[in-house]
């Protein structure tokens, strides 16, 4: 080959400055460094790492404006942004159900049933019913903003959740919360299937379908698939592990095929691989919950989560631009401290009406309703399927990320204080008539 005609991607001929791959590089690097410090002193900062991988990212959006480099649009790159942020809730959502060691009855599930099943809708409504009235979207559209912004989010809600398996200090709030974002993320999408389908013509003839394939089969396939593998994989894991036929160094490698194979399989049977994904975790947990073999195996799933977290909010803050910021309009921005400070806190405490939960504790899951990559991921779904109007999706998208960007900075704040004050002091027993709901 003719050298002088190869393409030399080490080094360019002559005076060549200010390449994008090598700043982006450098910048990357950085980032890790921060991340590794962040995560290293999380406990000793009255701030979630969170905020910042945010600061970073809009470092690098200024970055970018400045040098005029092509970069991102959660527009026009939709899809590779919903990839970027599936892999990550995925994974966050096997380590949730990892993390969870109740036993399946009403009363352990009380308070994640009751978020889910009326706070949940009732959120969507409060959106939607603002979106149509106060920012001008179709019904159908108006839903999808609802759905989208709907779910609270696994990877963020980390560090106010449930602790690694074993850990003594599982109280109701905690628990909740970590059970809610679980699960939520998944039963977000019947409800926009349904905003799609609204914005076609056709009237209601869509119902049936409806309900039959993206509510009862696509539900109850999913958390079966996730179940039946989660457990199989542990199962088997523990038996290869215990004959020493799976060496130990390796068991904190485990839960990422063990969730992308659940994952793949519930998307190829038209089920929800997020439910999936949250199911197997849980499944995961149930074999042997006690066996040494669950702590390494979260400890590796939390390592990949954290990388997913700070690779997906770096992207999101590095698409942050002042067209986007101007995009949702009065109305849009309006919604954001509506949503943190009013819907959800009313919508929690009908759901929460006639439980023992105390009111600080009640109080503690009407604040973080933490808003984050799920938001970000249905955002990019609906941007990518080309259903609503361009007008309409552009308000969706940039009303999700100033959702999501607030959500940040607000709970990354009060993280750490208000779980001190609103929570249950340690040592108190888990289950007591304090920490358990009816």
């Amino acid at each position: 080959m003719d050298l002088a005609n190869s393409v030399l991607t080490a080094a360019e001929r002559g005076f060549s400055f200010a390449d994008a791959y090598p700043i982006a590089l450098v910048f990357c690097a950085f980032a890790l460094f921060a991340a590794i410090g962040a995560l290293s002193h999380q406990h000793e900062r009255a701030f979630s790492a969170s905020i910042i991988y945010l600061g970073l990212g809009v470092a690098a959006a200024a970055v970018v404006a400045l040098l005029g480099l092509d970069w991102l649009d959660p527009i026009a790159d939709a899809e590779m942004l919903e990839r970027l942020c599936e892999l990550a809730v995925i994974i966050a959502l096997f380590g949730a159900g990892l993390k969870l060691d109740r036993p399946f009855n009403r009363l352990s599930w009380a308070g994640v049933g009751r978020l889910l099943v009326v706070a949940m809708p009732l959120t969507i409504g409060a959106i939607a019913l603002f979106g149509h009235a106060a920012m001008g979207l179709s019904a159908g559209a108006a839903l999808l903003l609802g759905a989208v912004l709907a779910p609270t989010d696994p990877v963020l809600a980390g560090d106010i959740g449930v602790g690694p398996p074993g850990d003594a200090e599982e109280h109701e709030p905690n628990f909740s919360i970590t059970g809610e974002a679980g699960l939520n993320d998944g039963l977000a999408f019947p409800f926009i299937f349904a905003g799609l389908f609204l914005v076609q013509p056709g009237g209601t003839s869509w119902i049936d379908e409806w309900i039959l394939a993206d509510v009862l089969y696509a539900i109850v396939a999913g958390v079966a698939i996730g179940a039946a593998v989660g457990f199989g994989i542990a199962a088997l894991a523990v038996r290869l592990r215990d004959r020493n036929l799976l060496a130990t160094r390796f068991d904190g490698w485990l839960a990422i095929p063990t969730v992308l194979i659940i994952f793949g399989l519930a998307e190829v049977a038209g089920a929800y691989g997020f439910l999936a994904a949250f199911a197997g975790g849980l499944a995961f947990r149930r074999y042997e919950h006690s066996h040494e073999h669950n702590q390494p195996v979260h400890e590796g799933a939390e390592v990949v989560e954290k990388l997913g977290e700070l690779t997906v909010i770096l992207v999101f803050g590095s698409m942050i631009t002042f067209a986007g910021i101007e995009a949702p309009g009065l109305g849009g921005w309006l919604l954001v401290p509506l949503l943190l400070l009013v819907i959800r806190p009313a919508a929690v405490s009908v759901a929460l009406i006639g439980s023992a939960i105390p009111a600080r504790e009640r109080l503690f899951l009407a604040w973080f309703g933490v808003r984050g990559i799920g938001s970000i991921y249905y955002a990019a779904i609906i941007a990518g399927a080309g259903e609503v109007t361009s007008g309409d999706a552009k308000v969706i998208v940039w009303t999700a990320f100033a959702c999501v960007a607030v959500s940040i900075l607000a709970h990354g704040v009060t993280a750490s204080t208000l779980s001190e004050r609103w929570l249950p002091e340690p040592g108190s027993e888990p289950g007591s008539a304090s920490s358990r709901a009816t």
